[in-house]
């Protein structure tokens, strides 16, 4: 007889941190215990409970397609026949290359990693090394990954948390990581003059998706551009969540602002670990063997991930694919505007293209306190009504939630009446 959910967790806890292998997976900031999922198809999550639910975390936007997709599946099916790793160079690798070169507008070489986080640590490490400087700006409620230059006032489940820093990480490399405020142009001037010809990089998610979505202000982008050229200063494009959500040349083809370094990961694996960094070839040719900077991985490269990968980039390159889905998503996102507004409850909902988020918060929401003023336990009593009418969201007030092109108009429709009858209970 199938395990439920509440003995899994419970059997978890003994051999696991915390019973999970991802902190915001635990549930613990919407107060439930997780549900355990034994299978995804399309638009759902099914639980080893035996309910169905309406998913709109995407294994955290990497299913841009939905679960399991055929063409995927067959994807992976066929390149595992052949082999699962080779610890060698295989086809897929400049197949995937040669596709991120051509939709990717600011990369001119790439390197394949597994994670988000080795793309990102790895960027910056070239950002040093081509600069011959150690300290990098990144922004206050962004999250790149848990590398230690990284989880200052970090997004994601740091924040969700409330985890500002964490122990572990040296003074020395704490000291080198300067964090700025989100949209605010004048703060990173100011650490700019305070540490004058001492940065290397300023790393930023253009739109960021880990503390809500919190989009740009108009000339935020343009100019940490201006600034970064001004100060011989790499500008690092984190793109893990909008490298081809936006569209297919991700935030810089939508904001038309071209980075010198980009991070990919999530929809470059279609569902299976891989991730990438990239940009122009002066500064990716100073990694190792061609240049001094070493960075290495035994399975970067995975012929598995990369099958999946190619295969959903096949399927986002098909004519219309992104004005369907994005035209869909956001239809659906004004009307949860719409009814959140009817309910008189405080709730703003940020959103662009297919990733949006609903916050428990009247005011705007542009930085990351202002994003911090939003009422978590509102946000988690809303979680609970929402996962029992069988909608799956982010166990988080700071997750983004995703539509994929699996979104039926059902779905859709079924998803905003749940989120009528919630809002009217909580009122």
């Amino acid at each position: 007889m199938r395990k439920t959910s509440c003995e899994l967790f419970a059997q978890a806890q003994k051999f696991i941190p915390g019973g999970v292998n991802s902190p915001v997976r635990a549930f613990r900031s919407v107060g439930l215990d997780p549900r355990y999922i034994i299978r995804g198809s399309g638009s759902c999550l099914f639980d080893t409970d035996g309910r169905e639910y309406i998913d709109f975390v995407c294994s955290w936007g990497a299913h841009i397609a939905g679960h399991a997709h055929p063409h995927v599946v067959e994807a992976i099916k066929k390149t595992a026949d052949q082999g699962t790793s080779f610890g060698a160079c295989c086809e897929l690798e400049v197949q995937m290359a040669e596709h991120l070169v051509e939709m990717v507008p600011c990369i001119e070489k790439v390197r394949m990693v597994s994670s988000g986080t080795e793309a990102t640590m790895s960027a910056v490490r070239l950002a040093r090394a081509c600069t011959s400087r150690e300290k990098i700006i990144k922004f206050s409620g962004c999250y790149h990954g848990h590398a230690d230059s990284f989880l200052s006032k970090a997004g994601s489940g740091a924040m969700t948390y409330g985890i500002p820093g964490t122990p572990g990480v040296t003074r020395g490399t704490a000291a080198d990581t300067l964090n700025a405020d989100y949209n605010n142009l004048e703060d990173v001037k100011r650490l700019l003059s305070d540490n004058c010809d001492q940065v290397a990089a300023v790393i930023v998610e253009p739109v960021a998706g880990n503390m809500g979505v919190v989009l740009p202000a108009e000339g935020f982008l343009q100019g940490l551009r201006s600034l970064c050229d001004l100060h011989g200063i790499i500008l690092i494009f984190d793109e893990v969540i909008t490298g081809f959500r936006l569209g297919p040349g991700g935030a810089q083809q939508h904001y038309s602002v071209m980075p010198d370094l980009t991070t990919l990961g999530k929809i470059i694996g279609g569902g299976l670990p891989a991730a990438a960094f990239g940009g122009k070839k002066e500064i990716m040719d100073m990694l190792a063997p061609v240049g001094p900077v070493y960075q290495a991985g035994t399975l970067s490269g995975n012929p598995l991930a990369l099958a999946a990968g190619l295969a959903t980039l096949e399927l986002v390159r098909e004519p219309g694919f992104f004005e369907n889905l994005n035209n869909h998503a956001e239809e659906f996102f004004k009307e949860l505007r719409n009814i959140t507004k009817e309910t008189g409850l405080a709730g703003l909902m940020n959103s662009i293209a297919s990733m949006g988020c609903l916050f428990f918060e009247s005011g705007p929401v542009t930085d990351y306190a202002s994003a911090v003023k939003a009422d978590t336990q509102r946000y988690a009593d809303y979680f609970h009504g929402m996962l029992e009418l069988g909608i799956y969201l982010a166990p988080s007030q700071f997750e983004a939630m995703f539509v994929s092109s699996a979104h039926t108009d059902a779905d859709l429709s079924r998803t905003l009446e749940a989120h009528r009858n919630v809002l009217k209970a909580l009122s």
